[in-house]
Order: C-alpha cells, then sequence, then structure tokens
C-alpha cells in the first residue's frame, strides 16, 4: 500500500510478523484425571478455532511427554525434559500478529493458564536472518 504524505512517497506494509506461543505446563497425564484432559482438549481447539477464525493461525502441535529425550554434552543422553523441574514444554502454535502486543493478546486466553505455575512464551520468528 503507498500513502503519499507532503510530496514523498511513504510505503506502509501490511506484512504480519509470525511469533511462535510455547506452553510450558506439567504433563496433564500425571495431574488430571481423562475427563479434565478432554475438557482442556475441547477449550484449547475452541481458542485456537477463535485465533484460525481471524486467519492469524499458522500452525502448531503439541510435544508429548512420552518418548522424549535430551541429549547433553559428552554424548549423555536422559528420558525427557524432566530432572528437577515440575513443568516444561507441551505444545505450541505459530501466529500471525501486527506486534508482539498483539501475539501477547492471543496468548493471555490460552487454557494452557488455567493450571498453576504453567505459561505461554511469545517470542517472533525471525527467518533467514542468517543467525540461527
Amino acid at each position: 500500500m503507498f500513502n503519499l504524505s507532503a510530496g514523498a512517497q511513504t510505503i506502509k506494509s501490511n506484512k504480519m510478523d509470525e511469533f511462535i506461543l510455547i506452553f510450558r505446563h506439567e504433563d496433564g497425564l500425571k495431574v488430571a484425571s481423562p475427563e479434565q484432559i478432554q475438557i482442556w482438549m475441547k477449550q484449547t481447539r475452541d481458542w485456537m478455532g477463535g485465533i484460525a477464525a481471524k486467519n492469524k493461525l499458522s500452525g502448531g502441535n503439541g510435544l508429548p511427554f512420552a518418548d522424549a529425550r535430551v541429549v547433553h554434552p559428552h554424548n549423555i543422553v536422559t528420558n525427557g525434559p524432566f530432572g528437577d523441574i515440575k513443568e516444561t514444554i507441551g505444545g505450541y502454535i505459530i501466529v500471525k500478529a501486527e506486534s508482539v502486543d498483539e501475539a501477547v493478546e492471543f496468548a493471555k486466553g490460552s487454557p494452557v493458564l488455567q493450571g498453576e505455575g504453567n505459561s505461554v512464551e511469545v517470542r517472533k520468528i525471525v527467518r533467514g536472518d542468517g543467525m540461527h
């Protein structure tokens, strides 16, 4: 889109950035009944559906705790990301947003936040910057 202002041509971008929303929580199978997990899953599908209805959902995945491994220096491999921490990464979605503030607003609606100590980390995705 072009915006002519005071005789000078200014380019205004309608491009949205992508942000990853990383869900940190305890393993639901260890803290909730199967019925409660089904309720959480429906709430999560509904929340993601609301973002998709705005054409702002790019994708996402759950990250099951089963079959997780952590590779440490000296080729030491441990089962799962567990250790002394109670919460770990359980999944993520990628959203399109005009700013980090808009992405944070999406994150605030996540059902993950119902759990004590749970969080949603919001990070901008930078593609092709040659640094990562």
